[in-house]
């Protein structure tokens, strides 16, 4: 690879800035008031920490990931990156989100689909429910999915980002049991560069809308707010995402839930 790659995924993939807005923006409108803790599971790099602590000296964060490769590439870049002060507020942890309840947040976010990873309602619901217990008394679960009908057959997307093509193939989906096979390829943009194939793989099973709407209603949230994305008129979305209970039944397309208290 001729460049690292959490970096290139970062550059692809995740909008930190953008989350953190989207997040304040809703703890806001929604308590009237600042969210100063931030729990990221599944954190990776921990791109989004180093957002959120950057905006405000009040703020802290901790970021809970199994895996220690992406800790240390975080490390590395990210919280070294921050001035001092700022660093005294990032906590990394390598650890399983669903023994996680004992650090406390205002606000808790499970980003890029990342707890897809339980294939089961009984593991879903458990996480869920640790996520409620770990929520400070003015708190917000945010977390993200995708869906239409592209999510569930095997094609492959591509998006040229830079001096970079990215790709997000589904390789598998079974219809029966919602288990798919996903993987992001990457490849240079230069004449007969090859491409990195299978450089992040995920193992997980789909899970609806309507399916985490109701288990976040289980798992003892009082209210689930569904966001879509808007339009951005050439058959794209445009980055905004309000508020609905009712969307366009697309081939393709993202949304935000956030579970109050």
């Amino acid at each position: 690879m001729w460049r690292n790659k959490y970096d290139l995924y970062e550059e692809a993939v995740q909008s930190p800035d953008s989350d953190v807005a989207f997040i304040l923006r809703e703890y806001r409108k929604i308590y009237k008031s600042e969210p100063l803790s931030l729990r990221e599971d599944f954190c990776g790099t921990g791109a989004l920490l180093r957002a959120w602590v950057s905006r405000s000296a009040s703020r802290s964060a901790v970021g809970i990931d199994l895996d220690p490769a992406p800790i240390f590439y975080g490390l590395q870049t990210h919280h070294a990156s921050l001035k001092p002060a700022r660093r005294e507020r990032v906590r990394f942890v390598q650890d399983d989100v669903l023994r996680a309840s004992r650090f406390k947040a205002d606000v808790i976010c499970a980003f890029n689909y990342s707890y897809y990873v339980f294939k089961t309602r009984e593991l879903l619901l458990a996480y869920f429910k640790s996520v409620r217990k770990s929520l400070n008394s003015k708190g917000l679960f945010f977390l993200d999915t995708f869906g239409g009908t592209d999510a569930m057959i095997e094609s492959v997307e591509s998006r040229r980002i830079g001096d970079f093509t990215y790709y997000w193939e589904c390789e598998s989906f079974n219809p029966l049991t919602h288990e798919c096979l996903y993987a992001i390829h990457f490849r240079r943009n230069s004449r007969g560069a090859p491409k990195h194939r299978r450089v992040f793989t995920y193992d997980w099973r789909y899970w609806t809308m309507s399916e985490l709407r109701d288990l976040l209603i289980e798992a003892g949230f009082a209210k689930v707010r569904s966001y879509w994305e808007g339009d951005d008129r050439r058959g794209g979305g445009n980055g905004v995402f309000r508020e609905t209970v009712r969307a366009e039944n697309c081939q393709s397309w993202i949304s935000y839930l956030v579970a109050e208290i």
